[in-house]
């Protein structure tokens, strides 16, 4: 990555710049907007389809949203607001929902009633209907039941076995994907499990999700090596956080976040190392806003780093501590850090985010990805219910150092350094409010993506890496600003890409 000139010289004089104080420069282009690569990383290890990452936030992200972001190209990070067992089952939703090889596959006992499967089934939330039947005595694969199974069940106090198809058509361990295929659509299958030599269960490939992959339908889909949707999950310091990255790399998750206001502490990389000694997996860390902190972290090991320090919509971290740096001289300053020292350890812009645009500078500054918060509480995929005040929707949207957030959670507590505090003596460095509801999740996604696009065409940049690159930039004014919005006209319909505020 070059040296941004406008961004070296705020440096020198000890300037700190955001995203409304500087504009990308054009450049000669032989690069059209619809045809640039946005693959990227979010840690080390760990690929993008497009820059954006959903925030660990309990009104953001959890694995309705992750699903879909992923499916769109990014990666969610399932928020720590929610009990180990709970967090983890819902990376597992997100890992199961798109199955090329289920290497675990859920089964039921031949002798399990039906209405225990089914209360089982409601309880999970499980959303297909098609479960390998396996014989309680020697764990030996006895049958499958399948949805017409279930639509024919006369009675629920009837066992699996009773209704199941026997003897299904199986496939040997180790069957390859395009294998698989022909043998489902050979024999119009729509399962087709695994058996080891013993006869035992040990995979199963669902036709809808290897239909998907061989019709490359799922090509946009930000998926691991065995084809399933990546997901990560935040967890936080000390031993609470050692027993949740167990738990969540037992269900496969891609990447775990170690999530906090201050990552440049020793408690962080104290964790930072045990879990890269303990578990194989990609962690990313944050938040922190300077170069040297940047180097601490990845010399402890960190294989991503989360960069931004009271720059959300919803934070008060800078009125209330008096700390933070503004956001583009943040990423500036990390990045370069992190590249003289040739660590190869993408940076996450987190926070600040208000436009597309925004995303273009967050990353000709040196950022690989962003990660939003308020951008995509708003959608229909985010948690919690649409309200109507004012004539429109909206949704809640809160801080997770919100006095509501830390009330309800311990984690958002330990987040911000308070797990010692009373109830009645918190200190907030956040706010609970609404945002507009804007729907769904893919709609807002293409508008922040097409805005990209177009920004690399302007810049001349082909990737992600050109960008960080090729990115020079122009301080702007008071008055610069205000021309950068629309001005002197009375706006009568409010554009998909543009909030119109007062």
């Amino acid at each position: 990555m070059k040296a941004k000139r406008a961004l070296e010289r705020a440096r020198r004089e000890d300037l700190a710049l955001t995203f409304d104080d500087v504009r990308l420069q054009t450049n000669y282009s032989e690069v059209m907007p619809d045809d640039v690569n946005l693959e990227t990383r979010f840690s080390r290890n760990v690929g993008l389809k497009i820059p954006i990452v959903s925030a660990a936030m309990d009104t953001v992200t959890e694995y309705e949203l992750a699903i879909e972001l992923a499916k769109l190209g990014g990666i969610g990070v399932i928020h720590r607001g929610l009990s180990i067992k709970d967090q983890a089952s819902q990376v597992a939703r997100v890992k199961h929902h798109l199955n090329a090889l289920i290497e675990r596959p859920i089964f039921v006992y031949d002798d399990e009633t039906i209405s225990a499967i089914l209360q089982r089934k409601e309880q999970k939330k499980y959303k297909f209907h098609s479960f390998p039947v396996v014989s309680r005595k020697d764990s030996g694969l006895v049958g499958i039941i399948t949805g017409n199974d279930f639509e024919f069940c006369i009675h629920n106090s009837q066992l699996a076995k009773e209704i199941m198809t026997a003897k299904p058509l199986t496939a040997p361990e180790g069957t390859t994907l395009d294998a698989a295929y022909d043998i489902m659509i050979g024999e119009k299958k729509k399962s087709l499990p695994l058996v080891n030599e013993k006869g035992e269960l040990c995979g199963m490939y669902v036709l809808t999700d290897v239909k998907r992959i061989k019709t490359r339908s799922a090509e946009t889909y930000n998926v691991d090596r065995r084809n399933q949707l990546r997901v990560a999950a935040a967890v936080g310091i000390g031993e609470e956080a050692l027993e949740r990255a167990g738990e969540l790399v037992r269900n496969n998750v891609d990447v775990i976040v170690i999530d906090t206001a201050h990552g440049d502490s020793i408690a962080v990389t104290e964790t930072l190392k045990r879990i890269k000694e303990k578990y194989s997996v990609d962690v990313v860390v944050g938040n922190i806003s300077v170069g040297n902190s940047a180097l601490r972290l990845a010399e402890a090991g960190a294989d991503g780093i989360k960069v931004g320090q009271g720059p959300g919509s919803i934070c008060t971290t800078r009125r209330v501590a008096g700390i933070g740096r503004p956001q583009v001289s943040a990423v500036y300053d990390c990045a370069m850090a992190i590249q003289k020292k040739s660590y190869d350890i993408p940076i996450c812009a987190d926070g600040g985010i208000t436009s597309s645009g925004d995303i273009t500078v967050a990353i000709g500054a040196g950022a690989y990805c962003v990660m939003m918060g308020s951008a995509l509480a708003g959608t229909d995929e985010s948690p919690g219910k649409k309200v109507f005040a004012d004539g429109r929707a909206w949704k809640s949207y809160r801080g997770m150092g919100s006095i509501g957030a830390m009330e309800d959670s311990k984690s958002s507590r330990e987040r911000y350094l308070q797990t010692r505090t009373g109830k009645n003596q918190l200190i907030s460095e956040g706010v609970e409010g609404l945002v507009p509801f804007k729907g769904s999740l893919s709609d807002v996604v293409f508008q922040y993506i097409g805005g990209l696009r177009r920004g690399m065409g302007y810049v001349g940049a082909g990737t992600i890496a050109e960008l960080r690159d090729k990115g020079q930039f122009d301080r702007i004014t008071n008055a610069g600003i205000v021309e950068s919005h629309p001005h002197d006209v009375k706006i009568t319909v409010e554009p998909p890409n543009y909030e119109v505020r007062d």
